[in-house]
């Protein structure tokens, strides 16, 4: 019988675990969990950790149900990999074992004023200030920022912090320190790929780096041991995996790197999720951006094996933008209705869609930017919306694959690519006649997951996965080539850069005069005050 590896894949809308064969990477059995996220204010996004954990037990759980109707044996089941929404950020008494705030989100946007007065402290003003370290600008997105804001703001955490009961992590130190036994003596660590997305971790020495530590004014003591992305970090301390090593450990976009495969400097794919995630390998060395994109770490897949560097691109907004027109608009009550909705309009008739709702990432690092529609006229109708946030998820990739084809000098032929939205076959024709390339899917999609899986089983103490090239797997997929002319996609490509343009600078982050405190002061004029004549407003 051959044998299986497990993977925990803990992303920002669902938990899910899945069991794969060793020998094939044949997906034998799965479960899923939807996540709550919270909003508690405008531009906050939380997930409570406890229930994190609770998806986590859940889905164990039940996909070792699923083996017993199978008449599967669990046993067979060698080790575990858990990979992750990366940069989320969780504080926890190690004493009581429960978390001292919630886990605030990778898209949170609560620490903008103090990225802008860290940002001002900086040499020539300059967001790229720490990058020579980090290969992250200062930005929301990561998980220093986000620590910083718990230090400031809570006292639950400080007093943690100065008594000695605090831990920081990123999700995947949470669910390893709560699997291996917790304040029974859980294992806390991260592996590099998740260390390498705080702005507090050297990504050339792969440590923690004191100097960063001063800079945001974090104890390292709360910081979790750095270890590499394929070892055993400890043993499942009960349940009915109980004693099976956790021996895998990525960040999402990491594992679906290795998922698909992309050992060779060169090779490239894009996750389509909540947000949207080009990778490109770029071997053993990093390779510093020019063109607003992220060097991070792709894996380092074993405690004496060298580590491998990724060029990323980074969206927020691609899956979200289906989960926001059914949740908040109503517009849709599915994704499949998404897709039923575009294909029968078949055009967006002129209407642009810019998802702007964390600010834009990748590749213009601007926080202030916010969502808007723009080309609506009175023949504008749902389905022309639809069509439109598709190809808002197109645009958006093809923006970050030209500034990867302008940093490593050397154009993608063809683009791989996975998640769950690559489901829907017209955003993978779209995308293929946005980039005016052929576009790749694998026929299992589930990448990120399988690739964490690779991890785990091929740690040492573990090896029944083996990552020789010789050896890897056949993976049968399915190509989507261009069906428009170049003309017809540039000329939409460039509308689609207008739009972007209409969305920058929208908010600032200045306090207006209103007594409640609610609202901000937005392109020079405060709400509910009317502003001055055209000559005499200011644009921020």
């Amino acid at each position: 019988m051959d044998p299986l590896v497990a993977a925990i894949d803990q992303g920002t809308s669902s938990t899910r675990f899945l069991v794969f064969n060793a020998r094939t990477a044949e997906l034998v059995s799965h479960h899923q969990v939807e996540i709550t996220q919270s909003f508690p204010k405008e531009g906050w996004v939380e997930e409570d950790p406890n229930e994190i954990m609770r998806s986590v037990y859940e889905v164990m759980e039940r996909t070792c149900e699923k083996f017993h109707q199978l008449r599967v044996d669990i046993s067979r089941i060698k080790a575990i990999g858990v990979t992750n929404q990366r940069e989320t950020t969780v504080v926890w008494d190690k004493e009581t074992g429960e978390p001292l705030y919630n886990a605030i989100v990778w898209l949170d946007l609560r620490t903008q004023s103090t990225v802008e007065r860290l940002i001002s402290k900086a040499p020539g003003q300059n967001k790229n200030h720490l990058k020579h370290k980090t290969g992250l600008p200062i930005s929301t997105y990561f998980s220093a920022v986000k620590l910083r804001w718990l230090l400031d703001n809570l006292d639950e955490v400080k007093q943690a912090v100065v008594s000695g009961r605090a831990m920081f992590g990123t999700v995947d130190s949470w669910i390893i320190w709560c699997l291996t036994g917790g304040r029974n003596g859980g294992v806390h660590c991260t592996d590099v790929t998740n260390a390498s997305r705080t702005m507090l971790f050297n990504i050339h020495s792969l440590s923690w780096d004191h100097e960063l530590c001063r800079y945001f004014d974090v104890p390292m003591e709360i910081l979790p041991k750095v270890r590499s992305s394929s070892e055993i970090y400890g043993y499942m301390s009960a349940g009915p995996l109980a004693a099976v090593p956790i021996s895998g450990c990525l960040g999402d976009q990491s594992a679906a790197l290795v998922g698909q495969m992309c050992f060779s400097e060169g090779q490239a794919k894009n996750t389509y999720g909540t947000g949207c995630f080009l990778l490109r390998n770029t071997g053993t060395k990093p390779v510093m951006s020019e063109h607003g994109l992220l060097t991070t770490v792709a894996y380092k897949l074993g405690k004496n094996q060298p580590v491998h560097y990724a060029l990323e691109g980074s969206v927020a907004i691609a899956g979200a933008v289906v989960r926001w027109l059914r949740d908040n608009m109503g517009i849709v009550q599915s994704s499949d209705e998404l897709e039923e909705l575009a294909a029968d309009a078949g055009t967006s008739y002129g209407c642009y869609f810019v998802p702007a709702f964390s600010g834009l990432y990748a590749p213009y690092w601007e926080p202030s930017a916010r969502g808007i529609i723009c080309g609506l006229t009175q023949f504008t109708n749902r389905k022309h919306l639809a069509f439109a946030a598709l190809e808002a998820v197109c645009f958006q990739t093809r923006e970050i694959l030209d500034a990867m084809n302008l940093d490593s000098g050397v154009d993608l032929s063809q683009l791989q690519v996975d998640g769950g939205m690559t489901a829907n076959r017209l955003l993978m024709q779209l995308q293929a006649d946005i980039l005016c390339v052929p576009v790749v899917r694998p026929s299992m999609p589930e990448t990120t997951a399988l690739g964490v899986a690779m991890a785990a089983g091929a740690a040492e103490g573990v090896e029944v996965w083996s990552l020789r090239p010789e050896e890897l797997p056949q993976v049968c997929a399915e190509t989507y080539e261009p069906q428009i002319n170049t003309e017809e996609s540039e000329f939409r490509f460039a509308r689609w850069k207008k739009a972007v343009q209409k969305a920058m600078n929208w908010e600032t982050t200045e306090p207006c005069c209103h007594t409640n405190g609610v609202g901000k002061r937005m392109n020079g004029a405060s709400w509910g005050v009317p502003p001055g004549p055209p000559s005499s407003r200011v644009d921020h």
